[in-house]
């Protein structure tokens, strides 16, 4: 049986991604400083190590005691308005952290990692969708730092033949259950219901984009679909030499105020959204090309938005 570390595990999307591979008959180790992550989203049996992805000597002892086969490195900062305040932070965070991960597996003979990228490495893309060829351009430092990270997975397989994927999430959305509700203070859908709960109007940034109603367009992926696509991921890590980077969308966008509409179906009631000024770091489109990990992966997203919606908004009202 392989045994899989994922870093972040006690997190939103690590939560689905170590029930994924739990059912897919793997075992799991979960890695988490808890700075983010919530106990009561670790499943019942999983060993937990309560440590940052800094600690060399808990990584390395951690690789050994446990067997581990590969890493799922989730661990990181990733609000884009966030690091252009702090910049040296998320550089630190998010750079450094997978850089001890790395050092840690080429220490212990660890080959196998499925890395957590992100859009953010795009920019604004000069097209839609937006393919994996298309050139790296981030407006943000978070964008730089996955950029970074996936340089340091590629000359590490170059290095010593890590075997690699890279997989850029677009907007993740929704819940598995209602004990792994998003409660991210940075993402569009619980920012909605956390404006609602205060009894405040939702916020738009903007709405004079170059968009066919002037708010950003996303594509945005159920973190269920997200989590399966780690799975798929790590098998083929376990296969054979890989050194892949991977969208993982639905490969459809939605604007800003067309999510908001379907929060408005979904709850009963009009969000009454107001409209601010643009966020720093906000492309106005990005959406996926999902073509190249449908054809190397066999996977493909299949929750819509009002599933992404209604999922959050019952986890929501749960854990109120």
């Amino acid at each position: 049986m392989t045994t899989w570390l994922v870093t972040g595990g006690a997190g939103y999307i690590g939560a689905h991604v170590v029930r994924a591979l739990l059912g897919s008959g793997r075992s799991v180790v979960i890695y988490d400083d808890f700075s983010a992550g919530l106990e009561r989203r670790v499943p019942e049996g999983v060993e937990v190590v309560r440590a940052d992805v800094h600690d060399a000597s808990a990584l390395a002892h951690t690789f050994r005691h446990n067997e581990i086969t590969g890493v799922i490195h989730l661990a990181a900062k990733k609000a884009a308005g966030e690091s252009v305040d702090v910049p040296l932070y998320y550089y630190r965070e998010n750079v450094s952290g997978v850089q001890s991960v790395l050092e840690a597996m080429e220490g212990t003979g660890v080959h196998r990692l499925v890395y957590s990228s992100s859009a953010a490495v795009y920019g604004t893309p000069s097209a839609n969708p937006v393919a994996e060829d298309a050139p790296l351009l981030p407006e943000s430092p978070y964008g730089e730092t996955k950029v970074i990270g996936e340089w340091l997975a590629r000359d590490c397989g170059v290095a010593w033949g890590l075997s690699w994927s890279a997989l850029r999430y677009f907007n993740v959305a929704g819940a598995g259950s209602d004990a792994l509700a998003d409660s991210s203070v940075n993402n569009l859908i619980p920012m909605v219901f956390r404006a609602l709960d205060r009894g405040e109007r939702p916020r738009i940034f903007g709405d004079d984009y170059p968009t066919p109603d002037g708010t950003c367009i996303r594509d945005y992926i159920h973190v269920v679909d997200l989590a399966e696509a780690h799975v798929a991921a790590a098998a083929r890590c376990e296969s054979d030499v890989r050194t892949d980077v991977l969208n993982v969308g639905t490969g459809h966008g939605y604007s800003v105020r067309e999510v908001m509409d379907m929060v408005s179906e979904v709850i009963g009631r009009d969000v009454d959204a107001e409209v601010v000024g643009r966020r720093a770091g906000d492309p106005p489109a990005t959406w996926a090309s999902t073509q190249r990990i449908e054809a190397e992966l066999g996977w493909r997203a299949t929750r819509d938005l009002r599933e992404m919606v209604s999922s959050a908004w019952m986890g929501w009202r749960a854990n109120a």
